[in-house]
């Protein structure tokens, strides 16, 4: 895709927040999944640097089926893209932008969300196919104000900003411009090491309330 401008297919239609799992020993994977999508959460990314990602996909798809997007995070090669697909993950995301990983993508009918920090890397993702962009790490490019300043220019591009992103801020990248907003730490905590379900609902409820109010 070599275009510029919007086109229905690039829409992010799994809801204004991604939930990212990350590291922990594997325990807790489902139980997390099942505590954030009770809370409303739809969209689910399992990175590859977590222990039993693969299970967790196939035990996410499994169990929520069609009603949460369940995608692999820290795609780092074609070959994971296969993986994840085979298992039923819809998208894809990597913390750069790999033409390779994304042909990867659409050919096998995953959305593909490549990271960039540029303008310049923003519009390249862009016309390479992505979905949406990953704008990564946001909170230290500048946030809210470096996504609106960057948008200005380039408001025909989706993007998911991810890094550093509290709950509390989630309802300013959302008016800077932002389809939707990835967030690890800051919402799931300690859940993937100590299984702390409790504290975790109360921050996913709080997020859910944060994107719909």
């Amino acid at each position: 895709m070599t275009d510029t401008a919007p086109h229905p297919r690039h829409r992010h239609a799994a809801g204004p927040a991604v939930a990212i799992l990350r590291g922990g020993t594997g325990e807790h994977v489902e139980a997390v999944v099942t505590t954030l999508v009770e809370a409303g959460v739809r969209a689910v990314e399992l990175t590859t640097n977590t222990p039993g990602w693969r299970e967790g996909i196939a035990r996410t798809v499994e169990r929520h089926g069609s009603g949460v997007a369940v995608g692999v995070g820290t795609v780092m090669e074609p070959g994971q893209v296969d993986e994840a697909a085979a298992l039923g993950a819809t998208f894809a995301v990597s913390p750069h932008t790999d033409p390779a990983i994304g042909e990867r993508a659409h050919a096998l009918g995953l959305g593909w969300y490549p990271g960039a920090a540029t303008p310049s890397e923003i519009v390249r993702a862009w016309q390479l196919g992505a979905r949406a962009v990953k704008v990564f790490p946001a909170a230290q490019l500048g946030g809210p104000a470096f996504l609106r300043q960057a948008l200005a220019p380039l408001d025909f591009v989706d993007v998911v900003p991810t890094g550093g992103i509290g709950i509390d801020d989630v309802r300013d990248y959302l008016a800077a411009g932002a389809v939707a907003v990835g967030l690890g730490s800051p919402l799931v905590g300690d859940a993937l090491v100590t299984g702390d379900l409790a504290s975790l609902r109360e921050r996913a409820t709080r997020l859910v309330a944060e994107t719909t109010r």
